[in-house]
């Protein structure tokens, strides 16, 4: 339970703020399309050394990777839009990593990879989830302005300067991190639980990019704790405890939120009316 508090913890850090990029990007189905590319890559390295950590990691970091590259070339070559070409290359991924895995494991190795094993991380995962954080808020920083141009101004940011296009992809490569990451302890299925879910909760309680960031973390980091407890109390599967504790924050900030909560707006607007 200590490894998977301080594994969650880490990927509570790194992944909300690359989630609210994305759903200020209106990128967010793009995070779950490209969860799923992760796994044939993983399957490719788990069929090679069967549940090695560096292995499936490496796998997934690169299938990912030529998902998103190859998505992007066929938007630019064809007449395919691209959140077209991330769903087909997203059925494709997972049909084909669920074959790879049935070659050579069980039905229980399919469920590990595909629901995650967070109470089974060890101290390689950890170091991982750790170097992940680390470069995800580097990268961030560094690449902090632009990305907040592109969010509100893309055509601005083309005409002023041409870092859109490495920007993107670079930003792409911290998503397939956070992804190979999230994969690790919540599996793939699920890896963009603690990500999305805790930025959308951050909309109804702050104004600005510099209120949502914090308050992404923070829900992240809640849901974590709330569902291993829950997950050791009532006996539930840890990765989809936690991700419902998340879900459940979502509706409460959902209801409750200063931010666009629907009680807040409903209380307003019969004051207004009275």
């Amino acid at each position: 339970m200590r490894r998977a508090l301080v594994g969650c913890l880490a990927l509570s850090l790194s992944a909300p703020p690359v989630g609210v990029f994305l759903m200020l990007r209106r990128m967010s189905l793009m995070s779950d399309a490209m969860s799923h590319a992760v796994l044939p890559g993983a399957a490719i390295g788990f069929l090679v050394a069967g549940l090695s950590l560096p292995a499936m990691t490496l796998g997934g970091l690169v299938a990912g990777l030529a998902v998103a590259l190859l998505a992007g070339a066929v938007t630019r070559s064809t007449l395919i839009k691209e959140d077209a070409s991330l769903a087909a290359f997203y059925l494709i991924s997972l049909a084909a990593g669920v074959v790879l895995i049935s070659l050579r494991g069980s039905q229980i190795d399919l469920l590990h990879i595909l629901f995650g094993t967070v109470l089974a991380l060890d101290d390689p995962a950890l170091l991982l989830l750790g170097g992940i954080a680390t470069i995800t808020l580097f990268g961030l920083a560094a690449l902090y302005r632009p990305l907040v141009m592109e969010c509100v101004d893309p055509l601005f940011l083309r005409t002023v300067s041409r870092a859109g296009g490495p920007v993107h992809y670079a930003f792409l490569g911290l998503v397939v991190l956070n992804l190979v990451g999230g994969f690790q302890a919540l599996g793939t299925l699920l890896a963009v639980g603690l990500m999305l879910l805790p930025a959308i909760t951050a909309r109804f309680w702050a104004r600005d990019l510099g209120g949502m960031i914090p308050v992404s973390v923070a829900c992240a980091m809640g849901a974590s704790v709330l569902g291993l407890t829950l997950s050791y109390r009532a006996d539930l599967p840890t990765g989809p405890a936690i991700v419902l504790a998340a879900g459940a924050l979502y509706l409460l900030s959902m209801l409750f939120g200063p931010q666009g909560g629907l009680v807040r707006r409903f209380v307003r607007a019969r004051h207004l009316e009275g």
